[in-house]
C-alpha cells in the first residue's frame, strides 16, 4: 500500500510514476477523499476542544458562585451538548471517509523504482545477462516435455483430467521421483546459501492475501473455500510474509530469509488457449519460494543475492537462461522492482519465465503492518520485504526434460539429481 503522506506531500510525481505502468490508475480520487478528511478531522477536534473548554467554563464559573441553574450555565450545557451531537455525526462520516480511502489505497499498485525501465509491455523488457549457451543443442528433433513424459510413462495428464480438470497432471514413477528430488535439491542449495526452511499452511485467509497483494485485485485469480475465511495459497509468498503480519520486530532480528516449498493454486485467469499442454502453465503446481524481510537500507543488495540465489539452481543443473529487467508495464502489483529469469525450452526455441525475482520494498509492510525497531531511536519503520521463485517445480522439470533428452528418447538425469534419484537416466 502507498504511503498516503507521500500522495498528499506530491500527488503530481506519485501519479506520474503510476502512469508508467500498464494499467489507468487515477489517484485524484484519493486527495479528494483526503482532503474532505482531514477538513472533517480539524472541525472535529475543534469541537472538541470547544467542548472540553465549556466543560472547564462551567466548572469554574460555579465554583465562583454562579447558579448551575441560572441561564448562563444553562447556555453553555446547551452549546456543549450541541457540540457532543455534531461530534457524534462527524465521527462516524470520519471513519467512512478513512475506509474508502483505504479501499482506494488497497487498489492502487506499488511505485516503481526510479531505476526501473520505462516500457508498455514485456516487449519493452531489458534483457542483462545470459548464460549456458554452451548447453544449447540442436533443437530441431527435441521433443516438447509433455510427449516425451508421456512416452516416458511418468507423466499422466488424461487421468489428471478425470480425477479433476484440464491444466492438472498425475506424475507417475519416476516423474514423481523427480519432482521430489527437484524439490529436495533446491531446499538443500537454498539453506546453506542461508535461508530458514519453514514448512506454512497452504490455506490463507483473506487478510494475509491482502497483506501481500493479491486481494482485493486478483480474487479472481485464486482458489477459496466457499464455507471458511480461507483460499488455496497461490505462492509460499504468502503465508510466509504474513507470519510477522502485525508485529514490530528488533533490528537484531534482520534480516529474514526464508525458503518454503508448497504446492500452489491458481486460477490462471485470462490465460485461455495459452500454454493448455504440459507443465507451463497449471492449476497447480509445486514451487520452492524464496522470501526476505530486510531494513530499507540493505534491500537493494539482498534483492541482487535473491537473484543470484535462484541462479544458482538454474547454474547447477546446466540449464541455459536469461535475466530480464522488467519494464514499467511488466512488473507484478507488489513489486518496485523486479528481475525474470528465463530458463531455454528447446522444442519452442525460446526462454520461458521459471522465477520472478521482486523487491517490494515498504509496499507490502504497510499492507501487512511489519515494522522494525532500531536500538536506540523512537518510533518504528517499516520494513522491506522481498520475494522470488527458487524455483517453479514444473517449469524446472519441463526444462529438464527437454535439455537433457537423448537421441534414444530417454533422458540424461542432471548430474546434481542423480544421489536424489539413484539413476542415471528416465
Amino acid at each position: 500500500m502507498l504511503d498516503l503522506k507521500l500522495i498528499r506531500a506530491n500527488p503530481q510525481h506519485i501519479q506520474e510514476l503510476i502512469n508508467r505502468r500498464n494499467g489507468n490508475y487515477d489517484i485524484q480520487p484519493i486527495i479528494e477523499l483526503d482532503s474532505a478528511s482531514r477538513e472533517l478531522e480539524t472541525n472535529r477536534s475543534q469541537l472538541s476542544a470547544r467542548g472540553n473548554e465549556i466543560g472547564k467554563l462551567i466548572g469554574k464559573k460555579i465554583g465562583s458562585g454562579s447558579d448551575p441553574q441560572g441561564d448562563e450555565i444553562n447556555q453553555l450545557k446547551a452549546e456543549g451538548n450541541d457540540i457532543k451531537t455534531q461530534l457524534s455525526e462527524l465521527e462516524p462520516q470520519e471513519r467512512e471517509l478513512k475506509a474508502k480511502i483505504e479501499a482506494l489505497l488497497l487498489e492502487l499498485p506499488n511505485l516503481p523504482d526510479e531505476s526501473v525501465p520505462v516500457g508498455k509491455s514485456e516487449d519493452d523488457n531489458v534483457e542483462i545477462k545470459r548464460w549456458g549457451n554452451e548447453y544449447i543443442t540442436d533443437s530441431e528433433n527435441v521433443l516438447p516435455h509433455w510427449e516425451i513424459g508421456e512416452k516416458l510413462g511418468i507423466l499422466d495428464f488424461k487421468r489428471a483430467v478425470k480425477v479433476a480438470q484440464s491444466r492438472f497432471v498425475n506424475l507417475v514413477g519416476a516423474g514423481a521421483a523427480l519432482e521430489r528430488a527437484l524439490i529436495n535439491f533446491m531446499l538443500d542449495k537454498q539453506i546453506e546459501a542461508g535461508y530458514i526452511e519453514v514448512m506454512p499452511p497452504i490455506l490463507v485467509n483473506s487478510d494475509s492475501l491482502q497483506g501481500t497483494g493479491q486481494l482485493p485485485k486478483f480474487a479472481e485469480d485464486s482458489f477459496k473455500c466457499s464455507n471458511d475465511d480461507l483460499w488455496l495459497t497461490p505462492t509460499a509468498e504468502v503465508p510466509v510474509t504474513n507470519f510477522y503480519r502485525d508485529e514490530v520486530l528488533e533490528d537484531t532480528e534482520l534480516p529474514i530469509r526464508h525458503c518454503a516449498y508448497t504446492p500452489c493454486f491458481r486460477r490462471e485467469a485470462g490465460s485461455a488457449g495459452r500454454d493448455s499442454r504440459g507443465l507451463i502453465r497449471l492449476h497447480q503446481f509445486n514451487k520452492v519460494e524464496l522470501v526476505k524481510v530486510v531494513a530499507p537500507e540493505t534491500s537493494d543488495a539482498e534483492h541482487q543475492t535473491l537473484v543470484a540465489n535462484a541462479e544458482a539452481i538454474l547454474q547447477a543443473l546446466k540449464l541455459p537462461y536469461r535475466i530480464l529487467e522488467l519494464c514499467t508495464g511488466d512488473i507484478g502489483f507488489g513489486a518496485a522492482k523486479c528481475f525474470d529469469l528465463e530458463v531455454w525450452l528447446p522444442s519452442a526455441k525460446m526462454y520461458r519465465e521459471i522465477s520472478s525475482c521482486s523487491n517490494c520494498k515498504d509496499f507490502q509492510a504497510r499492507r501487512a503492518n511489519i515494522r522494525f525497531k532500531q536500538a536506540g531511536k523512537k518510533g518504528t519503520q517499516y520494513v522491506h520485504t522481498l520475494n522470488g521463485s527458487g524455483l517453479a517445480i514444473g517449469r524446472t522439470m519441463a526444462a529438464v526434460l527437454e535439455n537433457y533428452q537423448q537421441p534414444d528418447g530417454t533422458v540424461k538425469i542432471p548430474d546434481v539429481l542423480q544421489a536424489y534419484l539413484k539413476r542415471e537416466i528416465l
